[in-house]
């Protein structure tokens, strides 16, 4: 797993059901089809991760959520306030149709979203044709990796291959904030 994948041959392998590592505004994270229960699983088998916390999904364009997100139950002041901060590193946790499924949402009844503005992640989205699964490329409960080469090889010997890239070198994570609420839920 030396050889980079490309963003094309990543997404091809995330069609397959596989899960691939990608940078991010901050860390690397990992991703796979939130519709592939079978990948998510995987992907949460990897992490050491419950499921019942629900994962972020990462767009490279509002529309790629089209048919996820209950836009209705926000305020239109509540909804401007999440559109007016994309694309960039801004996670939100937004209600959901019920075509979002139980593995993505953990136990909550909303799933958090980001549209990015890094490169590479416009990039693997657009590659993919939709959104993806992303959590950091770290087991449960140890520190995410910053770098390519933080990447931790009890992790990478799991995925089916880590893309090209560097991350958008922010300092931490990103926030994630309730859209009915305004709570920041992850500093």
């Amino acid at each position: 797993m030396s050889t980079p994948l490309t963003f094309t041959e990543a997404a091809a392998a995330l069609r397959r059901g596989g899960v691939v590592a990608y940078p991010t505004e901050a860390v690397w994270g990992l991703g796979c089809d939130p519709f592939d229960e079978a990948a998510v699983t995987r992907l949460l088998a990897i992490k050491q991760r419950p499921v019942d916390k629900g994962v972020i999904l990462i767009a490279s364009a509002r529309s790629q959520f089209d048919g996820l997100l209950n836009w209705d139950a926000l305020t239109a002041p509540q909804r401007e306030t999440v559109l007016a901060s994309w694309p960039g590193p801004n996670t939100w946790i937004v209600p959901t149709l019920p075509r979002v499924p139980r593995w993505i949402t953990g136990s909550h009844d909303g799933v958090a979203v980001r549209v990015s503005a890094h490169p590479d992640v416009i990039a693997l989205c657009e590659a993919f044709r939709g959104p993806l699964v992303s959590t950091s490329a770290n087991l449960a409960g140890e520190p995410p990796a910053f770098t390519r080469e933080a990447l931790d090889p009890r992790v990478l010997a799991l995925l089916d291959g880590v893309t090209t890239g560097e991350t958008g070198g922010l300092a931490s994570p990103t926030a994630i904030r309730d859209a009915r609420t305004g709570a920041q839920i992850r500093a």
